[in-house]
């Protein structure tokens, strides 16, 4: 079973982190960032989560708080900044693989600790790595995690040349559960002779309670600190799209399992399967109720 990594499942989930517009070459722009599209999808599954950010004072952030509203997402806490622009990012696909041209001194880089608002309970609080790159959003964080008594999800994207390792792996080290994908794992940690050894042994450096590494069209693998060794793989024929934001499809459905208490091996089923639908749409969010539907249907949820 997955451990109840949550207090008590009527709190909210806290999203922390960047929101910003993907552009792709076609001249298409689709709402984006890790932390962002997982607040997305979690909405979409009736969880309501409390999504805190920062955009700019610009038409593109009034597009992005509108598309929140229309969602039924609540935007109190998406913050204004008077100076930084809106984050976007370049997105160019090769093999069906994005890369991604990441600009600095953007509006996701300046949440302010003074304007979080009333010290709320979460459930859980999520975060990325990218937005930490400043320290003006690391201190909001802290200052959000220092009244915090639930679980933390590390959801790790390294994106060149805006990370440190010692740093990453501090953010790490204080996490309960954290996700992170294949080539980021061998960024981070000590290799051993196979990927499980590397997976047990990152896992008891940082004292994890569960370990997730994606490995893209291979599927996924979970390692709880109870021993427990899992691994899926997605089903074959899918017509991609593109790949963008297929990991944070993944974490919000295994954010909905811990919410759920779904057994570890459903959450990661549910986790692939959803994902897997996401490549086949473009960007990493969907404006379209009914492709959650399906999947609302599927798992019986309320």
């Amino acid at each position: 079973m997955i451990e109840k990594n949550i207090r008590d499942n009527t709190l909210p989930i806290a999203i922390f982190g960047e929101v910003l517009m993907d552009q792709f070459p076609d001249g298409q722009q689709v709402l984006g960032g890790a932390p962002f599209n997982v607040a997305w999808h979690l909405q979409a599954f009736g969880q309501n989560p409390c999504f805190i950010s920062r955009t700019g004072n610009d038409a593109m952030g009034a597009s992005i708080r509108q598309a929140m509203t229309d969602w039924g997402m609540t935007v109190e806490n998406v913050q204004i900044d008077p100076g930084y622009p809106t984050g976007t990012v370049e997105v160019n696909i090769n093999n069906n693989e994005p890369s991604y041209d990441i600009l600095a001194n953007q509006a996701y880089d300046f949440i302010a600790a003074q304007q979080l608002g009333p010290a709320n309970q979460y459930s859980v609080i999520y975060h990325g790595t990218l937005a930490l790159r400043n320290c003006i959003s690391e201190q909001a964080l802290n200052a959000l995690k220092a009244r915090h008594s639930g679980k933390i999800f590390v959801d790790v994207n390294l994106r060149a040349p805006w990370w440190r390792k010692e740093q990453v792996n501090q953010w790490v080290t204080n996490a309960n559960w954290v996700k992170l994908n294949h080539d980021e794992l061998v960024q981070l940690a000590e290799p051993q002779h196979t990927i499980q050894d590397t997976m047990r042994l990152f896992l008891t450096k940082h004292n994890l309670d569960v370990l997730i590494v994606t490995c893209g069209s291979s599927g996924a693998m979970a390692l709880s600190n109870a021993g427990e060794f899992l691994e899926v793989t997605p089903a074959g024929n899918l017509s991609i799209v593109d790949t963008v934001g297929a990991g944070d499809a993944f974490s919000a459905i295994l954010l909905l399992g811990m919410r759920q208490d779904w057994p570890m091996s459903m959450a990661l089923e549910r986790a692939q399967a959803f994902a897997s639908a996401l490549v086949t749409q473009r960007g990493a969010t969907v404006k379209d109720l009914s492709f959650y539907q399906t999947f609302i249907d599927a798992w019986a949820l309320d």
